[in-house]
């Protein structure tokens, strides 16, 4: 048994000298730097530049503007010019026909086109401030994850130190016969196995950067992010979200309406000139004359039914989708609410807890320093101190974080 023991002793000293001189960091580094020139909405405008959907609005932005000329041409569509020549068979007699044909707008129907046409600009400015909450959520997250992590990997370091410090303790203790070398296994093993949540913490934290800096292309955070809360009893009609289903929704049924409106085609009007003058015949009137024609379509009705039940499919789409979003900013609404008074709640809880433990762990410490407790109940006792220490640091992120995120269920954008 003493031999077992001995054999485990030089295990661990073996291990522990092994990882003392091996780097604690892990040489893999996300680098993150904070700007006090920086704020939170400036980070978001800067993201908004490079965020893929960028290309995606601006497409948006050129439809509504190709939707506007159309609107604003006083033609219905293309005109078309044609050129016939006509000869008798007699081969003396020829006659030349030139004509214009244009298409003009139905009642009503030109207004329904600029109508769409502004409809859809509104549309485009709505989707720019919807992506610009959903972005400005993907980065408060990115934040205040970092944060977490920032507060978990620097309690990981203190918690290692003050491991590092009852090593050296023990050990002295140990060499004083003051202790049994047991002890020194146990420090030794407590004092790796927090080596282990470090590096742990640490990757979390370089997890944690690397999502930032993927979503806003920037490596600098801001000094100070904290928001303030902007409480409402209930989801707004103005939410960027609503507000933005809406308008497309408005587009589609303009755009059925507009559709309707072309009933069974365009009405043309073709203006022509016919001359016989470019013959030597007996026979030509050697004169010019002049045509004029209206061409109005009608039975329509069946070719333009399937074009009206396709947007139609649509339309009906985007109103289910602004039930199911209305839905889920409801639902989000009431967590984001529910999460801040629970965690107003906890972090009281945990300070007083982090206050007790403390003075606790004073008073063990005092015992464990005249032998009156072994050392399995102070580490026991330490690590309960030090987990309600991180209890109350991490209850005070998440409560600034909560805030950042119940802006974000009601629509607020940095």
């Amino acid at each position: 048994m003493p031999s077992l023991l001995l054999a485990n002793m030089v295990y661990f000293t073996a291990v522990g000298l092994s990882f003392a001189q091996s780097p604690l960091i892990v040489e893999h580094q996300d680098l993150i730097q904070s700007d006090a020139t920086l704020s939170l909405a400036k980070v978001v405008e800067l993201t908004l530049e490079k965020y893929p959907d960028s290309s995606w609005l601006n497409s948006l932005e050129e439809e509504a503007a190709a939707l506007a000329q159309r609107g604003n041409s006083w033609t219905a569509g293309a005109s078309q010019a044609g050129l016939r020549f006509q000869e008798a068979t007699s081969g003396t007699l020829h006659y030349i026909d030139v004509q214009v044909q244009v298409p003009l707008w139905n009642l009503g129907q030109r207004d329904a086109e600029q109508r769409t046409a502004k409809l859809a600009e509104n549309s485009a400015l709505s989707q720019t401030l919807s992506l610009k909450l959903r972005v400005s959520g993907l980065i408060r997250s990115a934040l205040w994850d970092m944060a977490l992590a920032n507060i978990g990997y620097e309690q990981a370091k203190i918690e290692l130190a003050i491991t590092d410090q009852l090593l050296a303790k023990v050990q002295r203790r140990v060499e004083l016969g003051d202790l049994p070398r047991a002890d020194l296994l146990l420090a030794k093993t407590e004092s790796l196995q927090k080596r282990s949540v470090v590096t742990l913490a640490e990757a979390e934290l370089m997890h944690a950067r690397k999502r930032y800096s993927s979503i806003t292309q920037m490596s600098k955070i801001p000094e100070l992010y904290q928001e303030k809360l902007v409480e409402l009893t209930a989801i707004q009609h103005s939410h960027p979200l609503l507000v933005a289903i809406n308008s497309q929704i408005e587009r589609k049924q303009a755009e059925r309406d507009a559709i309707k409106l072309v009933g069974s085609g365009q009405t043309n009007v073709a203006v022509g000139i016919n001359s016989d003058r470019f013959t030597n015949d007996p026979r030509s009137n050697q004169t010019d004359s002049f045509n004029i024609g209206v061409i109005v379509p009608f039975g329509g009705s069946a070719y333009l039914a399937p074009h009206v039940a396709a947007v139609n499919v649509e339309l009906n789409k985007l109103i289910a989708e602004r039930e199911q979003l209305s839905r889920s900013l409801e639902q989000a609404h009431h967590e984001a609410e529910h999460n801040l008074e629970v965690n107003r709640v906890e972090l009281g809880i945990a300070e007083e807890l982090k206050q007790v433990a403390e003075e606790h762990l004073k008073m063990t410490d005092l015992s464990f320093s005249v032998g009156e407790i072994n050392l399995m109940d102070l580490l026991k006792i330490q690590s309960r101190t030090q987990q309600a220490v991180l209890n109350a640091k991490q209850r005070s992120i998440m409560l600034q974080r909560d805030i950042a995120l119940y802006n974000q269920a009601v629509g607020v954008t940095p």
